[in-house]
């Protein structure tokens, strides 16, 4: 399982996740689900791109900076 703390790529226009030191996932894409870790709860979702970034569920809470985990 890989687990890190997502950030947006200003390279690729794609948020990332580092999940070991100097090992990045390579960029999330449409459709990618994972969890976010929130008030201590894991919840499923997926990231989608519209005007912004965005998680399903969650549209309006900041993507940056969130603890995430997917296998």
């Amino acid at each position: 399982m890989k687990q890190g703390v997502l950030f947006y790529d200003e390279l690729s226009k794609r948020y990332d996740f580092e999940y070991s030191i100097e090992k990045y996932y390579d960029g999330l894409h449409c459709g990618e689900c994972f969890e976010v870790l929130l008030n201590g709860n894991w919840i499923h979702t997926r990231i989608e791109l519209d005007n912004d970034w965005y998680l399903v569920g969650l549209k309006n809470i900041s993507i940056s900076g969130l603890r995430i985990r997917m296998c």
